[in-house]
C-alpha cells in the first residue's frame, strides 16, 4: 500500500553500521538534516560484533604516543602488499583524510578512540610498522544511550561471554590470567559482577567494548544532532530524476514510503556475506554459493549493491581475493541452523596446531586470518578440501577456550554432545573421530612438539614476526606462539572457509561518489564502508583495513554532501 506523504531530509544513509553512521553523524555536524534506515531491528551492522579497530596510518594518536612517521613509509607498505607500483586516488585520499576523519570525531563527537601503539601491521614488508597505525573505541557507559540502547545490536552471543563482550589487551589478559593472579582474579570478578547486575537491571550488558562500543558512540553522536533513525525500513529501489539519484522508495509499517534527500544517498548496507548468488559468482571455493559461512549479520544479504547495479553502478570484478577470509566453525542453532564462528584469536597461542585431513601441517597458524585462509585455498588440490582441523591439548583447551567451546571453568562435555567439539584422550583417537589420518597427525604433532619446545619452528616459521609473537601468550617462553601439545585430553573442531566482510563492491572516486559503468560519477549517490569497493584492492595488510576506510570515506562522504549545492 503507498503512503502518499513523502519525507524529506538533506541525506539518505542505508545502513547502519560504522561506515553509514560515520557519513551520518558528520553530515549533520556540517548542519544537514539527516536520515538514516536500517533493515533490521537494531542499528550497527557487522560493526556493532567486530573488534572495532581502524587502521589509520599517521593518525593523532600515534603522534600524542611520540610514534611520528612520513607520509611516504605508509605509501611503501602499501605499494608492497598491494602488488602495485602507484597508489590510485582514493588511497591517496584516505592516507591524507584518515588523521583528519579520527581527529574530527575526537574533537567534536562521542567518538573517542584509545591508540593501538602497539599494534603491529600483519606482515614485515618493506614499510610496515612496529605499532602506531591502529586506533580502537573506547569502552561506553550503555546507560548514556537512555531508550536507544535497545536499539542496538548486542554483541555476537557466540563469541561473549553471556553477552558480556571481552575487549584485547589488558581485559582480555585479566580474563585469562584470573586464576594466575590475584589482580586479574579481582578484575575479573569485579568484571562478571559488573555485567551481572546490567543482566538484571537493563536485560543486558551495559559496559560497551570493542565495536559495540564504537556503534553505540556514534548512535549516541547521531541522537545528539537529530540524525532522523528508523530500523525495520527496508529500501525497495532508488528515486530518480533524470540521471540523479533524489532519494529511495522504502517500506515502512507494511506501506511504501518515499524519502527524497536533496542532496544525495549513501549506501553503507554491510556488502554481501550473505547473498549466495553473488557468491557463487565471486567466490571460487563456493559455485552454488552455500559452501561458505560468513561470521557476518544474516540481514548483510547484498542490497547496497543491488541498489546500484540498478541505477546502473558498476561493480568490481577483478579483485585477487573478493572477501576479508576468515577460518569458521559450525556453530549449531536451535532452528536447526549453524553461526559462523570466527577463528581470530587461538590459532597463534602455545599448543594449537592447524592440519588438513592427510594430518600435515599446511600454514603458520598464527598469521592473520585472511593468511590463513589463503593457504587453505592455494593448497587446495584434486585430493584436497578446504577443510581444516584445529587441535589443541587439554591444557590450552582450558586457558584459551577452543573456538565456541569457553576455557575453564566451563564444562567441554556440553560442545562435545553437540557434535561442535571433539575430544579424545589420545591423538590417536582423535584422528579416527575426524576422520583424519592417524599416523601421519602422530608424526605431525611429535616434530611439532620438538621444534616448540625450543621455540622455532622451521617449517612455517611460526612466532618470527612481530605481529605472531602480539597474538601469542606474552607470558609464554622461549617463543609466545609455540608450545607442545603434550597433555592429554586432546581436542579438535573443524574450520571451513567463511569470511568477516567482502571486498568487492561498487566503483566509486575518491569523494566516495559512485562510479557507473563508464567510469563517471553517479550525481546524488555515494557508497561506502562494505558497498564501496575496497580500496585495498582485495589485499589484507593489516587489522582495522574495513573499519578505518570505511569510516573515513563516510566522513569524506558526509563533508563532499555538506559542500556541494543541492543539484551538486
Amino acid at each position: 500500500m503507498q503512503n502518499n506523504q513523502p519525507m524529506f531530509c538533506d541525506v539518505l544513509v542505508v545502513g547502519s553500521g560504522a561506515s553509514g553512521l560515520a557519513a551520518a553523524v558528520t553530515a549533520a555536524e556540517l548542519g544537514l538534516d539527516v536520515i538514516v534506515v536500517e533493515k533490521e531491528p537494531v542499528f550497527g551492522g557487522t560493526s556493532a560484533w567486530s573488534g572495532g579497530w581502524l587502521w589509520i596510518p599517521r593518525n593523532p594518536l600515534a603522534v600524542a604516543d611520540g610514534i611520528v612517521e612520513e607520509l611516504e613509509q605508509s605509501r611503501t607498505y602499501l605499494r608492497n602488499e598491494l602488488h602495485c607500483e602507484v597508489l590510485d586516488s582514493r588511497m591517496e585520499m584516505f592516507l591524507e583524510q584518515g588523521p583528519q576523519m579520527v581527529e574530527f570525531f575526537q574533537r567534536h563527537t562521542d567518538v573517542q578512540f584509545f591508540s593501538g601503539s602497539q599494534m603491529p601491521d600483519f606482515h614485515a614488508s618493506e614499510g610496515f610498522s612496529k605499532g602506531g597505525r591502529s586506533v580502537c573505541a573506547q569502552p561506553f557507559d550503555g546507560r548514556r544511550l537512555g531508550p536507544w540502547i535497545k536499539k542496538l545490536r548486542r554483541p555476537l552471543d557466540i563469541i561473549s561471554l553471556a553477552g558480556m563482550g571481552i575487549a584485547g589487551g589488558a581485559d582480555l589478559n585479566h580474563l585469562l590470567n584470573a586464576r594466575r593472579s590475584p589482580a586479574s582474579a579481582l578484575y575479573t570478578a569485579r568484571r562478571l559482577l559488573r555485567h551481572a547486575r546490567d543482566l538484571i537491571r537493563h536485560g543486558r550488558g551495559m559496559h560497551l567494548v570493542n565495536g559495540n562500543a564504537l556503534v553505540a558512540r556514534l548512535l549516541k553522536s547521531a541522537v545528539d544532532r537529530k540524525v532522523r533513525l528508523l530500523t525495520e525500513t527496508p529500501v525497495r529501489g532508488l528515486l530518480r530524476e533524470g540521471e540523479r539519484v533524489v532519494g529511495a522508495r522504502v517500506e515502512r509499517s507494511g506501506k511504501l514510503l518515499e524519502i527524497r534527500a536533496r542532496r544525495g544517498v549513501v549506501l553503507a548496507c554491510g556488502g554481501f556475506p550473505h547473498d549466495q548468488q553473488r557468491i557463487a559468482r565471486l567466490f571460487p571455493h563456493a559455485p552454488d554459493g552455500t559452501e561458505h559461512l560468513s561470521a557476518a549479520p544474516k540481514g548483510n544479504t547484498g542490497d547496497g549493491l543491488r541498489l546500484g547495479e540498478s541505477v546502473g553502478a558498476g561493480i568490481a570484478q577483478d579483485m585477487p581475493h573478493a572477501a576479508a577470509w576468515a577460518p569458521v566453525s559450525r556453530v549449531p542453532r536451535a532452528d536447526g541452523g549453524f553461526s559462523g564462528f570466527p577463528h581470530l584469536m587461538e590459532r597463534a597461542k602455545p599448543g594449537f596446531i592447524a592440519v588438513r585431513q592427510d594430518g600435515r601441517r599446511f600454514v603458520n597458524e598464527a598469521d592473520s586470518y585472511h593468511d590463513y585462509m589463503c593457504a587453505v585455498f592455494k593448497g587446495t588440490g584434486a585430493e584436497q578440501t578446504t577443510t581444516s582441523w584445529l587441535i589443541c591439548d587439554h591444557r590450552a583447551q582450558r586457558r584459551y577456550g577452543l573456538g565456541w567451546s569457553k576455557p575453564f571453568p566451563f564444562p567441554t562435555a556440553p560442545y562435545v554432545r553437540q557434535g561442535y567439539l571433539f575430544k579424545d584422550a589420545t591423538l590417536a583417537g582423535l584422528a579416527q573421530q575426524c576422520a583424519i589420518d592417524e599416523t601421519q597427525l602422530q608424526a605431525t604433532v611429535s616434530t611439532f612438539n620438538e621444534y616448540a619446545e625450543k621455540g622455532c619452528d622451521p617449517f612455517f616459521q611460526r612466532g618470527e614476526s612481530l605481529y605472531n609473537r602480539a597474538q601469542g601468550e606474552s607470558r609464554h617462553t622461549p617463543n609466545p606462539s609455540l608450545g607442545s601439545l603434550r597433555q592429554g585430553p586432546f581436542y579438535a573442531v573443524k574450520l571451513v572457509p567463511g569470511s568477516l566482510g567482502t571486498f568487492a563492491g561498487l566503483n566509486t572516486d575518491a569523494c566516495a561518489r559512485v562510479l557507473d559503468k563508464h567510469g563517471r560519477p553517479m550525481p546524488g549517490l555515494f557508497a561506502v564502508g562494505n558497498d564501496m569497493n575496497s580500496i585495498m584492492k582485495g589485499y589484507y595488510p593489516s587489522g582495522g583495513i574495513t573499519l578505518g576506510p570505511g569510516m573515513t570515506f563516510g566522513y569524506i562522504a558526509g563533508k563532499t554532501l555538506a559542500n556541494q549545492s543541492e543539484e551538486g
